[in-house]
């Protein structure tokens, strides 16, 4: 999990540029020298690593040509100080080093590291240095790449992953974008990855969530004799401004609706959720079943006649309603708070009908599933007051484009849907992206690889509704809220399941728990206050 040296992790996240801007400010404007800034992070990298691995004795340092590998020739003449048996490896000729990137190899050398060309180094002999390391430091590609990496880093990324060493990152794994989350070739799958100055975005989304493993942040306040770095980047005083907030169970337990000793059922919403064509009745009452777990006031599921006794079977505390026409709906919207449309409603007739329903109502709404699909062949309409909860394929249909093109900016493809569409939109995916408008969007921090099966985005709709009806007027602040809390409940199923066995079922077993803690937690605020 995400830490930070000395408090707590900072939420604003940042696009690669804006960080080396803000790096720039430090040192131009602040009057903090750019090598001692470097050497500053050399060391913190290096504390992390002998944290991260006390009993670690050998190591492989590979260094890029930037200030990157500037940072590794540092941390390798750290290590070699503290008596580790060091292989240092210029990936990028050193001839090509620069400014304070050239300062930190001489000093390397001076400190007795043996430097070695890659370009000078076999095959096999490349293959013997990785074989007679404990450990690799990644130093090769900072966050200046965008592209996919060129040889001999390519290959040489290649090999580190092949290797199966535990592998230290410096400020972003090489090959990942640091700001959009893509990979666009190979990139270094780390164990621990340092950053500094400002968190960058990239390394919380997208293949940045999977790339990454723990992610510390170090603010080198030790590198400025006054003041600390760690709020200079949140403050806003240079200028920068974060792409998006990183939202965290810790952040947002908080903030969930409470629930004063006189509540009762009207007080927190009645979800309708339209779902389960033939086939499909699961979607629906996993949807369902989720948002009577959530808190919701009443649940409705609205869902196909041979569902009805199944769905009432499972979760009795759901009224169950079969319906045959989409001219049926009309009643139940009445008496809702919130619709979520979409797990299993299918494309044909009869999904169709009950979508034109729930969207000429006017109600506040959650789309998902193949109400995104059949979304996608209408008209775009802005609606303020829906969530669209697209997966990388349904946001590829919306947006008429192809997943890879999703995949390549998140941030990008979810603000462009809500452009479009309105309201809130939560891109699934590793690193969820909430976006509502290019000035609000959220990250769910965190993955869970147990989450890759059928129902989870069922269950996820439910939270949501369930959420959206307690706090109507922030489709946004629900659907942040409701991603967070789905992520948590996997993470506390998969304590007891792992991440093969997880289904959805489990999650919605796990809300109570997880929701419980959130009043807990409540509850001593008020004694305090």
């Amino acid at each position: 999990m995400p830490q930070h040296a000395g408090g707590s992790l900072p939420d604003a996240l940042f696009s690669a540029d804006s960080v080396r801007r803000i790096d720039q400010y430090v040192i131009e404007q602040l009057g903090v020298d750019g090598f001692d800034l470097m050497q500053s992070a050399a060391r913190a990298a290096f504390r992390r690593l002998v944290l991260r691995w006390p009993g670690i004795e050998s190591l492989l340092v590979l260094c890029g040509a930037g200030n990157n590998g500037g940072d590794g020739y540092l941390i390798a003449a750290n290590a070699l100080r503290h008596g580790l048996a060091v292989h240092c490896v210029a990936v990028a000729p050193t001839e090509k080093l620069n400014g304070d990137a050239r300062k930190a190899w001489q000093k390397a050398v001076a400190d007795g590291v043996e430097v070695r060309e890659l370009a000078d180094i076999s095959e096999p002999g490349l293959d013997s240095l990785v074989e007679s390391a404990e450990l690799i430091v990644d130093a090769m590609l900072g966050t200046g790449a965008s592209g996919a990496p060129r040889e001999p880093f390519a290959s040489v990324i290649a090999r580190c992953n092949r290797s199966g060493l535990p592998t230290l990152a410096v400020d972003v794994p090489s090959g990942l974008n640091a700001t959009t989350g893509a990979a666009k070739g190979e990139v270094v799958q780390a164990s621990v990855t340092v950053t500094f100055i400002g968190h960058k975005a990239g390394l919380y989304t997208g293949h940045g969530a999977a790339a990454c493993g723990d992610i510390v942040f170090e603010s080198l306040s030790t590198a400025i004799k006054a003041g600390d770095i760690a709020g200079i980047a949140d403050s806003g005083e240079n200028g920068e401004r974060p792409i998006a907030m990183l939202q965290s169970w810790k952040s947002v337990q908080g903030s969930l609706p409470r629930r004063p000793a006189n509540a009762h059922k009207g007080r927190f919403g009645h979800v309708l959720v339209v779902a389960g064509d033939r086939g499909f009745g699961g979607a629906g009452l996993l949807a369902a079943e989720a948002a009577a777990r959530s808190g919701a006031g009443l649940v409705s599921l609205a869902t196909r006649p041979e569902h009805v006794t199944a769905a009432l079977a499972r979760c009795p505390s759901v009224m169950v309603h079969g319906l045959t026409h989409g001219s049926e709906l009309p009643s139940l919207l009445d008496a809702a708070t919130v619709v979520v449309c979409g797990p299993g409603i299918g494309q044909s007739a009869w999904g169709q009908q009950m979508l034109q329903q729930v969207v000429e109502s006017g109600k506040p709404r959650v789309l998902d599933a193949d109400a995104l699909n059949l979304l996608s062949s209408r008209v775009a309409v802005p609606a303020n007051n829906q969530i669209l909860t697209p997966h990388p394929g349904e946001a590829a249909r919306l947006l008429n484009c192809l997943v890879p093109e999703i995949e390549a900016d998140r941030l990008a493809a979810a603000n462009k849907l809500q452009s479009l569409y309105g309201g809130a939109v939560l891109l699934k995916g590793a690193g969820t992206v909430i976006s509502a408008g290019e000035t609000t969007v959220d990250i769910a921090g965190g993955s869970n690889p147990g989450m890759a099966t059928g129902g989870m985005g069922d269950v996820l709709s439910g939270i949501i509704g369930a959420v959206y009806a307690q706090i109507i007027g922030s489709p946004a602040r629900a659907a942040t809220l409701g991603a967070v809390v789905h992520l948590e409940a996997a993470s506390r199923a998969s304590i007891e399941k792992g991440y093969m066995g997880l289904i959805a079922t489990d999650v919605i077993d796990a809300l109570p728990q997880v929701f419980r803690e959130a009043e807990s937690i409540t509850g001593r605020r008020e004694e305090e206050e």
